[in-house]
């Protein structure tokens, strides 16, 4: 599966000191994310899906990882 490059350049540049992020890293272990940049990439993603979430459907689970993120919000068609 593909992860969408605005995700990682977001992450990127919110924390360019920490070098390659895994797939399955810790995005708030490692120190790339924090409760506002959770707020800013929910607004990216918004934007990328044209459609606005609800933050009753999304848990800090759906944005922990990369992974998660893109089995989340950008799975695969069947």
């Amino acid at each position: 599966m593909t992860v969408p490059a605005f995700i990682t350049t977001f992450l990127s540049a919110k924390c360019p000191d920490s070098g390659p992020i895994g797939e399955h890293e810790d995005l708030v272990d490692k120190g790339v994310l924090n409760s506002m940049h959770f707020v800013e990439l929910l607004y990216l993603i918004e934007a990328e899906l044209e459609t606005e979430l609800s933050l009753d459907d999304v848990t800090a689970d759906d944005l922990r990882t990369i992974a998660a993120i893109r089995d989340r919000f950008f799975p695969e068609p069947a």
